[in-house]
């Protein structure tokens, strides 16, 4: 199996949530440099020779280092990561730098090698994620293909918290509603929506670059008529009932951050996908919701993942 080292410039205040943040994506261990170690003193009780290249720490802050397996979500998980990170503002923990790097643990380009792990894929009843470099027929007259372009920072649209998205929307979504993406990443599930007959589609990230990397995607979808993109924190200042569906695939702690927004946002009788939840959080984020106002629908389990169709009572 390749790896993949993540690599998160940040300060000492950080590092336990950020370890907790790795570790909920699926790293087993980390690894934390901290210039402190270099002029730290040790007790040499057992002849332990202590040789610490100062090149390998930073000159300021510290480093939190994981390893993450080279598969076809790789990118969505380190989007998810990197939105997790920015989320620990609001808690009021210092980032310091706040610099995330992503490189090979062995010498093959990035860039172009992570691609032979991203091919066609059916995820649902009716949709097959395409990239955009590979040449595909559809199978039926109504399948749904959606074109996506992820690069190194977003999603492919194969994760399952994504796919589980995807097919709630399938079930979820009629011709003329509008709907809201909260944390949109590539875009996919926008165009997604925008394919299954929505007539207006919002599209929100708090990530400048999310924003470009969904509008590409997006455009290159043809849906860019019916999407609109913004950079917007969550439900920011968005009016209320003024969704027929929202959907948000987005980590547990997040969601149970804004259950009332959604609530507020989303029209009586509307449904809120909630998607990226990890299995033990799974009951937390259902209280939330009929603590919000919502009923549950419908619970789908993909792996160790869990996405939750509520409707607004």
């Amino acid at each position: 199996m390749k790896w993949s080292e993540i690599s998160i410039h940040t300060t000492n205040e950080a590092i336990e949530p950020i370890s907790n943040i790795l570790h909920e994506a699926g790293a087993s261990g980390v690894v934390i440099e901290d210039p402190f170690e270099l002029t730290k003193e040790r007790e040499d009780r057992f002849g332990e020779i202590y040789q610490l290249n100062p090149d390998d720490y930073p000159e300021e802050g510290v480093m939190v280092k994981a390893y993450l397996p080279v598969n076809s979500f790789l990118g969505e998980t380190v989007e998810a990561i990197k939105e997790s990170i920015n989320n620990l503002i609001i808690h009021d923990i210092d980032l310091g730098l706040n610099q995330v790097t992503i490189s090979e643990v062995n010498e093959e380009e990035w860039a172009t090698a992570w691609k032979k792990y991203y091919n066609p894929v059916k995820i649902s009843e009716k949709f097959t994620i395409v990239p955009t470099w590979e040449i595909y027929e559809p199978v039926s007259s109504d399948e749904l293909i959606i074109e996506l372009d992820p690069g190194m920072a977003f999603g492919t649209g194969t994760h399952p918290t994504t796919v589980m998205c995807i097919q709630a929307l399938e079930r979820t979504v009629r011709p003329g509603d509008r709907v809201i993406d909260v944390g949109t990443g590539s875009g996919v599930l926008s165009i997604a929506a925008a394919l299954l007959g929505a007539e207006d589609v919002k599209a929100y990230d708090l990530d400048e670059v999310a924003v470009a990397s969904a509008k590409l995607n997006i455009k290159l979808n043809k849906v860019h008529e019916k999407v609109a993109v913004r950079q917007n924190n969550l439900l920011d200042d968005v009016q209320e009932n003024s969704a027929d569906v929202i959907v948000a695939n987005i980590l547990a702690e997040v969601i149970l951050r804004f259950t009332d927004d959604v609530a507020r946002v989303v029209k009586p009788g509307g449904s809120f996908i909630a998607s990226g939840i990890i299995q033990p959080k799974k009951d937390l984020v259902r209280d939330a919701l009929m603590d919000s106002g919502f009923e549950i629908v419908e619970t789908i389990l993909m792996e160790d993942w869990v996405a939750i169709i509520a409707k607004r009572i």
